[in-house]
């Protein structure tokens, strides 16, 4: 009975050694980080706009409590989680070239015995600054709600609002601070060789400039979901899909593409606004 006791322990501790040995190199947990938190994100989007029971969606109840003009905290809070879910589905994929860049970095470290942090820490920091962004986007939308820009679907009520969007998401493609931004996400590893740090809040506020560099290259390009649909999944996955491109390594001649669409997009929403109102001629 004692030697199976033991054969059992010594299973167990090799078991939990292998598995300790998987989790203690920065690549695999990196990679575990991107999928978990981007996928926590598009599950809960997933929830909200599918619904969980019953014939009202938990989107139809988000909606009905948006329209309503005293808003609760309750409520708040829930289009707070809405945004922030959304900057996880949408930017974490998009940020995966830096936190592996970190991995591979902490991986050749972790090799010579030197002391490492774990990227978690790292998407932690830069999970910070996106949630920020969705506590302003959440102001943003309930002030959009009350001025009557957005209708209680989360859609913009306005054609010259959209279009408004789109030009200067557009405008912005150009900008020498969007480019500066973007350079710096596409070329993390410089930044981190010159900042490495081998303690938890260090390497926290590592990730802390890099989502402020990442804040700076695609907030815009987020705004364009108050134009199309807060809920819009296509948009959410499209946007999420270029800011993705541009990171891994395009050239300016991508992000002057992205720039021309939007803003011929963002006019042709203005011209069919004007349209829309425009008196119709005499018989």
């Amino acid at each position: 009975m004692s030697n199976a006791a033991d054969r059992d322990l010594t299973h167990l501790s090799a078991a939990a050694g292998r598995l300790g040995a998987v989790f203690a190199r920065p690549k695999i947990i990196a990679v575990a980080c991107v999928i978990l938190l981007a996928g926590l994100g598009w599950a809960y989007l997933a929830l909200l706009t599918a619904g969980m029971s019953g014939p009202s969606t938990a989107f139809e109840v988000l909606c009905r409590a948006m329209g309503d003009a005293s808003l609760r905290p309750a409520t708040i809070a829930l289009v707070a989680v809405m945004w922030g879910a959304m900057t996880l589905a949408m930017m974490l994929p998009s940020a995966a070239p830096m936190i592996f860049t970190y991995a591979e970095i902490a991986d050749t470290a972790a090799g010579k015995g030197e002391r490492i942090v774990s990227p978690f820490v790292l998407a932690a920091g830069y999970t910070a600054v996106w949630f920020g962004f969705a506590v302003i986007a959440t102001a943003a939308q309930i002030a959009l709600m009350r001025a009557a820009l957005l209708d209680p679907s989360l859609t913009s009520a306005s054609g010259l609002f959209s279009g408004a969007i789109f030009i200067g998401a557009g405008v912005y493609q150009f900008s020498a601070l969007k480019h500066a931004c973007l350079t710096q996400c596409q070329h993390p590893f410089p930044f981190f060789f010159a900042n490495w740090k081998t303690t938890a809040r260090g390497v926290f506020r590592l990730g802390l400039k890099q989502g402020l560099f990442c804040l700076g290259c695609c907030w815009a390009m987020m705004l364009v979901m108050f134009a199309v649909g807060v809920m819009n999944v296509i948009w959410m996955a499209g946007l999420g899909i270029v800011m993705t491109i541009e990171k891994i390594g395009s050239g300016r001649r991508f992000s002057h593409a992205v720039g021309i669409a939007l803003i011929v997009a963002g006019l042709a929403f203005i011209a069919t606004a004007f349209a829309a109102h425009w008196p119709a001629p005499a018989n």
